[in-house]
């Protein structure tokens, strides 16, 4: 290891020769070699020291061979520090012994009988798979901490003691801790996603991570890959073997939001995954057993797609063993004072701005306005006035209640269904810069639907 020497050996055992020995060759590869004959002082150098191996000798007292003394001293060892890796020496070349050693959880074992190469070879991986087992330990504490973060996060986002939306906490409760799959409805920006969240939060799935796919934002050409995953070669630009959302959600929670863009084709495929626990990748023939809670959101009205024959009806039976709808912050107004605060809070707080309260005269507009975009409109509403007051008192401008994307319609036109959907359908082109996902939701319509409209009146 030269100059860029690492890692700290404790060695454990009577045979004052030994030690040295062993001391001196290891040296020239560790940071930090230590020796100790008796083994009552193993706790001080523990408490004084973090070592990454130790070698700890199994038969301390003469005539012993049984090694629980070296069983014993390795248990009080992992009393102090779990992590370590602990090698046993021995001068027997008792196989039962060994093979005892290795199950009681010691990482390997050299005899007395002085074999250079292998005592170097056995310490080194020793000390290579604590390192790797303290990463991994390392990222997955961080991993836990961002779950935790990010729930929390969530579970703030949760406002509102409204009757309709007290009532959608009940059955919040009631509901998380099954396994029935749960339907979502509502329009953009009632919070959909944050309610999936905090159902998987109070779920017996909580611990582990929270899949969610936007189907509205996937290119349709993407669907199947990122759902079901591929093979290598599947296709062009597969270059290596993928796993899908399906299949990273095993053992948790996926939530497909805007599941009413799901083409027919896949429709079917993600009845057979939901049927079948097992989800076949691209490119594949071989299917791989699943173990997931489905959560599925839409803005649409399913039934109706259904009646259209746009929607498999078996499938949004599956989806919807329970439905939850949330109410458009227009229908809940008595949730807007809080809802407000809260985000006045948590802007004042990011950008620095001392603002304590909402002007009433400006609590009075947010109550009176309609809300087309929901709580995500007052969020980003509230966002943007704290970047702009310059005052302790928060001042809503007439102005930013309008901020909407609106289609004009020219009065003078004529009242004909097909003209006034062809301008409709450029206007919000235009108004999202020819963004087809965000096109067809503002819509209310399925991609496959617009790209046929949009044929139709050669746009």
């Amino acid at each position: 290891m030269g100059k860029d020497r690492t890692g700290k050996i404790l060695i454990i055992d009577d045979n004052t020769e030994f030690l040295i020995a062993l001391k001196i060759l290891l040296s020239p590869y560790f940071e930090y070699v230590t020796t100790e004959a008796i083994p009552d002082r193993i706790q001080t150098h523990l408490n004084s020291e973090k070592f990454d191996v130790i070698l700890l000798d199994m038969n301390f007292k003469a005539g012993i061979q049984s090694g629980n003394e070296g069983f014993y001293w390795m248990n009080k060892i992992r009393e102090i520090d779990e992590e370590v890796s602990i090698i046993f020496i021995t001068a027997y070349g008792d196989v039962d012994l060994a093979i005892r050693s290795l199950k009681e959880g010691v990482t390997d074992f050299i005899q007395k009988s002085w074999d250079e190469n292998k005592i170097l070879s056995t310490v080194l991986s020793a000390y290579n798979l604590n390192r790797s087992n303290k990463e991994i330990n390392r990222l997955k504490n961080q991993q836990q901490h961002l779950k935790a973060s990010l729930l929390k996060q969530t579970h703030e986002l949760i406002k509102g003691d409204s009757k309709r939306m007290s009532e959608i906490f009940v059955l919040i409760d009631k509901v998380a801790k099954t396994e029935a799959n749960i339907l979502i409805t509502g329009e953009s920006g009632t919070g959909k996603e944050v309610i999936a969240l905090e159902i998987h939060k109070k779920s017996l799935r909580k611990n582990e991570l929270f899949v969610s796919v936007d189907l509205g934002a996937i290119h349709e050409n993407l669907f199947e890959s990122e759902l079901f995953g591929h093979a290598k070669g599947a296709f062009t630009d597969a270059a290596a073997h993928r796993a899908g959302r399906i299949e990273l959600a095993s053992g948790s929670t996926l939530f497909l939001d805007e599941i009413g863009n799901l083409s027919h084709p896949l429709q079917m495929k993600l009845l057979t995954v939901i049927q079948n626990k097992t989800v076949t990748r691209l490119g594949e023939n071989k299917p791989r057993p699943v173990d997931f809670r489905l959560i599925s959101a839409t803005n649409r009205s399913l039934d109706e797609m259904v009646s259209e024959n746009v929607f498999r009806e078996d499938l949004l039976y599956r989806l919807k063993t329970v439905e939850i709808h949330l109410p458009p912050l227009r229908e809940r107004k008595e949730d807007i004072p809080e809802l407000a605060g809260y985000y006045l809070d948590k802007y004042s707080n990011k950008y620095n701005k001392n603002i304590n309260k909402i002007l009433d005269t400006s609590l009075n507009k947010l109550i009176m306005y309609d809300w087309p975009g929901n709580v995500r409109e007052l969020q980003h509403l509230v966002e943007k006035a704290v970047i702009l007051s310059e005052g302790s008192q928060l001042k809503i401008s007439d102005d930013m209640l309008t901020t909407g994307v609106k289609v004009k319609m020219d009065k003078s036109k004529t009242f004909n269904l097909e003209e006034n959907e062809r301008d409709v359908i450029e206007n919000a082109l235009k108004a999202f810069n020819g963004n087809m996902s965000k096109t067809a939701k503002e819509l209310g319509i399925n991609r496959s639907t617009l790209y046929e409209k949009l044929k139709k009146y050669e746009l």
